[in-house]
């Protein structure tokens, strides 16, 4: 998968720096993580699968393989549990992801510019679900970075499945670790910038990513109102590592300080159960969102803050 990276990158804007970003990644790989042993075994029995043909089927992703019993290709795939993101179908598997990335990608897609021929990054790319749809949507290359490693191994075991797979890849690595690039005519970062310690740090990276006329969709939680920024003292809708939930009207200034020079916010939508739910996916008695909110006030989060709501921003140079 790595060497089909590098060869993607050839006569493009990452063409120089293509081989660092193969190198980062085969170090990623190499971390002492217990679970690789069992991640690679899942990677090994896919590629035993015939490759099909891959199509977007709405909500599915949808591989067309001919496959009768898929019981042995849903106990393989189980193996990489929780999936977060999708959904995708396999022949008649069905892949019920948490999330059902096809209710996003209709709010967003409709504002952005046509990814036709376009360099894209996504950042925090969990298994490429969004990532590969760029691609199908014309990206002639769309790269997902996600330093969680289970989540590359999802996108593997996809891949594997995939006759003329796409021009999507996705690589263990952060935002940080990319050089300051200018490169990409569209990058997303979706769900990701309330993760970050220090938000001014990842948008003025996410614009260093941008080519001149580049553009940016940011999706994230969002205060509506002119009220203060939520700040967690410990835990957001049971969600770690959740440092700073601002207003519109702050996410606006913060976006303006990046330096872009058009803004638009063209979406808000509180999160509900038909988006992100508990499947038998991402695991036993996994929880998902309507275990987090209040269940006397859906407007609230377990632990007493405003419910989800997520904004959509299209920024451009």
């Amino acid at each position: 998968m790595l060497n089909s990276f590098f060869n993607n990158c050839l006569n493009t804007p990452l063409e120089s720096i293509s081989q660092q970003l193969v190198d980062d990644s085969v170090d990623a790989y190499s971390v002492n993580n217990g679970n690789i042993p069992k991640w690679k075994k899942v990677i090994d029995e896919i590629d035993l699968y015939q490759t099909s043909e891959l199509e977007y089927t709405k909500p599915y992703l949808n591989i067309k393989l001919d496959i009768d019993n898929t019981a042995n290709l849903e106990q393989s795939l189980k193996q990489l549990i929780p999936w977060r993101k999708g959904p995708f179908k396999i022949g008649n598997l069905k892949i019920d992801s948490e999330w059902r990335g096809d209710i996003k990608w209709d709010r967003f897609s409709k504002y952005m510019q046509p990814l036709e021929n376009r360099t894209v990054l996504d950042v925090g790319s969990g298994n490429g679900y969004f990532t590969i749809r760029m691609a199908l949507s014309g990206a002639k290359l769309a790269i997902g970075i996600d330093p969680f490693l289970l989540f590359n191994y999802q996108f593997q075991a996809i891949r594997s499945l995939i006759n003329n797979p796409p021009s999507a890849f996705v690589l263990p690595l952060r935002l940080e670790q990319l050089p300051d690039l200018n490169s990409f005519d569209s990058v997303f970062s979706m769900g990701v910038l309330y993760h970050q310690k220090d938000h001014m740090q990842h948008l003025f990276k996410l614009k260093k990513m941008l080519n001149d006329d580049g553009e940016l969709i940011l999706e994230t939680l969002i205060i509506e109102g002119d009220g203060p920024d939520i700040v967690p003292t410990d835990r957001y809708a049971r969600m770690r590592n959740v440092w700073r939930i601002p207003s519109v009207k702050t996410l606006y200034s913060w976006i303006d300080i990046a330096g872009f020079s058009s803004i638009e916010c063209v979406d808000i939508n509180q999160t509900m159960t038909n988006e992100q739910r508990s499947t038998g996916w991402i695991g036993e008695n996994a929880k998902s969102l309507k275990d987090f909110i209040d269940p006397i006030n859906p407007n609230l989060t377990i632990e007493g803050y405003p419910a989800p709501k997520r904004a959509i921003f299209i920024c451009r140079n």
